[in-house]
């Protein structure tokens, strides 16, 4: 095959390590940032780690405020109430500290501040990104509190919107953290569910990613490796709150998935965007569910690459074995088989059809998808028709 151009982009810089929280100061000063909005989920804001966190700023001199009107599923007003936080407190960085939620919104306020445009003509779509005023857009530092969506190595954030109710991701080069900081202490106290739905988001960017139709070996093999952290740690962190290696890895296993996805992701996410902003239930729960009817629905186009994952992982019986492991990794942690066990219906099939096929998303799943069999396959996640 003739390879094709590629621009590859790797640059945050990552801190791992138990106790390295306690840089924070360290990293914002090295970045320019003095007057930090400290931007989380109303959930941590009252949570004693966090409030020591920002009082650790402060004693370093930093004049750090907090932000944490963010819902698990943002909307624009938060980025518009957050935008005005800023500004009113005169700050020149932002820390995005917490899951997906916080840290998109976190780098959604750091992007939208100061431009006079809507954060939806930014949307990742083709060069729309080069609308924004670059220079109005402030660093960031992130640390994720979840090991799932990886946000604090990404260049993007996911918006709803507010009268279609669409997933937007939203996009600019310069959102990219600065840094990240991977603490395994901050996950420990995170409930055995969300540690489950967080982790099959981790696994989800990086099986999308190896299966995307691109070159980009870089990423094909980042989200291979991402993969075996994941069967080996994913477990273990929620049935052992408490291990520090399990929650390491899978923090880790996290940043991968986001560094590979760069390559492109598929229908697991073209499927999970719609339900989500439809019913406001949680992306990695979703993911989880709907993941293993997406294999199956793509066995034609990514049977061959599933059958190397499987021997790299050390899973028998191929392209079977593989998806009897998704299954079994599910039942093992109390992901649920269908999506109608969450409370999700058939009654908003077209629309979400209608939604997948123009979702990003859609564009890295290995077979283009019709609006018709977007529409049977989110038919089969919501009844359960493996």
């Amino acid at each position: 095959m003739t390879i094709p151009n590629r621009n590859i982009n790797y640059p945050t810089a990552i801190k791992y390590g138990a106790g390295r929280i306690k840089e924070l100061a360290e990293h914002c000063k090295a970045n320019g940032i003095n007057r930090p909005l400290f931007v989380t989920d109303k959930g941590l804001a009252s949570m004693p780690m966090v409030v020591e966190i920002v009082a650790d700023l402060k004693k370093a001199g930093l004049k750090a405020e907090m932000f944490s009107d963010v819902r698990p599923n943002p909307v624009e007003e938060n980025v518009l109430t957050g935008c005005e936080a800023f500004r009113a407190g005169k700050h020149d960085g932002v820390i995005a500290f917490g899951g997906g939620s916080g840290l998109d919104v976190g780098k959604m306020i750091a992007l939208m501040q100061g431009q006079k445009i809507s954060i939806f003509d930014l949307e990742d779509i083709g060069d729309w990104w080069t609308r924004a005023d670059a220079s109005a857009i402030v660093p960031i530092i992130a640390v994720p509190t979840t090991a799932g969506t990886g946000s604090e190595v990404g260049r993007a954030g996911v918006v709803t919107h507010p009268v279609t109710h669409e997933k937007k991701i939203i996009f600019h080069p310069a959102i990219m953290p600065k840094v990240a900081i991977l603490d395994p202490e901050l996950t420990v106290g995170l409930p055995a569910k969300l540690t489950a739905a967080t982790g099959m988001d981790a696994l989800a960017h990086n099986l999308e990613a190896y299966c995307a139709p691109f070159y980009h070996p870089l990423s094909a093999g980042i989200a291979l490796e991402g993969m075996r952290l994941v069967k080996e740690n994913l477990a273990k962190a929620v049935k052992k709150p408490k291990d520090l290696d399990a929650r390491g890895n899978m923090l880790v296993a996290s940043t991968m998935g986001a560094t590979a996805f760069q390559r492109g992701l598929g229908a697991i996410h073209a499927i999970s965007h719609p339900f989500g902003g439809l019913y406001d239930a949680h992306h990695g729960l979703l993911n989880g569910i709907v993941m293993p009817y997406v294999v199956k629905a793509n066995r034609r186009k990514i049977e061959k690459d599933i059958e190397r994952a499987a021997a790299y992982l050390g899973i028998k019986g191929g392209f079977n074995g593989f998806l009897k492991w998704i299954l079994a990794l599910r039942k093992e942690i109390g992901i649920p088989h269908a999506l109608k066990d969450i409370g999700i219906d058939t009654k908003r099939l077209d629309e979400v059809a209608a939604m997948a096929i123009k979702d990003p998303s859609a564009g890295g799943n290995p077979i283009a998808f019709t609006e018709k069999q977007y529409k049977a396959l989110a038919k089969k996640c919501v009844t359960g028709d493996l």
